[in-house]
């Protein structure tokens, strides 16, 4: 099996949709869906296919793995549950650490896993809230990457 990555485009949104929701689903499932299919459709392919660059990993052609920047923030970073741990994350992630000089994303407190990946890859936690900013109204962290020697 051979990753491969490549720039999505609109064709590919149905596909990114059904990886993030498979992946928020089977990491926090006490928050349940706050949006319909439809809904996650939509915010793919109207806003951040519109302000971000999205990029996605493939394996043997299939998608796996989904990452949504911009020139400062990572607006999304999902991989399909059953391939995690496998080096899609850090590869996706890797494209937006190449093109930017600083970067900020958002995550769970208690996303035990998604905060050792951002720390290890250089990201600082620079502030942690209750969740009351957040629809989930969990509890959060944003992190802060800058290149080094910045």
């Amino acid at each position: 099996m051979t990753l491969s990555l490549r720039p999505l485009g609109i064709e590919d949104m149905p596909s990114a949709t059904r990886i993030h929701r498979a992946a928020f689903n089977a990491n926090f499932p006490w928050i349940g869906a706050l949006h319909t299919p439809q809904e996650d459709l939509a915010y793919w392919s109207e806003h951040l296919l519109t302000t971000c660059c999205i990029w996605g990993a493939e394996i043997d052609g299939r998608l796996i793995g989904v990452i949504a920047f911009n020139d400062d923030w990572v607006e999304q970073l999902y991989v399909d549950p059953g391939f995690q741990n496998a080096g899609a994350g850090t590869a996706l992630l890797k494209i937006a650490l190449e093109t930017s000089r600083s970067l900020r994303l958002w995550t769970f407190q208690r996303n035990k896993r998604a905060r050792r990946f951002y720390e290890r890859h250089g990201f600082v936690a620079i502030e942690m809230t209750d969740g009351s900013g957040n629809e989930e109204r969990e509890p959060d962290i944003l992190y802060r990457w800058d290149r080094p020697g910045r």
